[in-house]
């Protein structure tokens, strides 16, 4: 049961991955009509914004795109910055969508910010209680781990909706601002479908982590 268990675990982030890249492999072979590299697509849906004071970055990394809130920064991984690609467009609207939902004060994103703290406490600490509570049969020390585990497993659902509303908000502006085309909307959101997947995956482990725990601590409480 337990190697069914880790199988399926290992397996969901494993496939999630597998549908990103090869999404991402297939569309960033695909000319936008437009023809505007990620750097420009990002820096018109800024400026159609408002968001003048939002810089656009280079940075390194295979799909390590990203939008910093600290230094109100979109950062884009080199092939993005320069590709004229469906994918390249998808992916820039996308972290820019993070920076329209940083100017509007998304509610889910100032949540999440708030838990970051929360979160990191927990991928930090969380496992070391754990381990110690199943070892020495401490159900205090588990319980103390399962609670810093339950922050980090918030932190990951709350992704979820921010990640799923920048996708809405870059497929809107990609189509509004004439930067794709009716008949390339199919391709762009089949790209932006399989980077949430990304964050689905990682919510479902997450959530099946907790859930097993909770069992053990549940048993071990009996056992009491």
């Amino acid at each position: 049961m337990f190697l069914i268990y880790f199988a399926i675990i290992i397996l969901i982030p494993l496939w999630a991955q597998m549908r990103v890249k090869g999404a991402y492999k297939k569309y960033s072979q695909v000319p936008s009509s437009s023809q505007m590299r990620g750097a420009e697509v990002a820096r018109k849906i800024l400026d159609d914004n408002g968001l003048y004071h939002v810089g656009i970055e280079e940075t390194r990394g295979y799909l390590s795109d990203h939008y910093d809130p600290r230094s109100k920064t979109v950062r884009l991984s080199s092939d993005n910055f320069h590709g004229h690609s469906v994918a390249a467009a998808a992916i820039a609207a996308h972290e820019v969508g993070h920076a329209i939902q940083d100017q509007e004060e998304y509610a889910f994103m100032r949540f999440r910010h708030t838990l970051v703290p929360v979160a990191n406490l927990g991928s930090n600490f969380a496992w070391i209680l754990v381990m110690i509570g199943i070892f020495a049969s401490m159900s205090n020390m588990l319980l103390l781990g399962i609670l810093f585990m339950a922050g980090a497993v918030l932190f990951q659902l709350v992704t979820l909706p921010v990640e799923f509303n920048a996708s809405n908000r870059a497929m809107e502006q990609v189509v509004s601002a004439g930067i794709i085309r009716n008949d390339e909307e199919r391709e762009t959101r089949k790209v932006l479908n399989a980077a949430a997947l990304t964050y689905v995956a990682a919510a479902a482990v997450a959530v099946l982590e907790l859930l097993r725990l909770v069992m053990i601590y549940t048993g071990m409480t009996r056992e009491e």
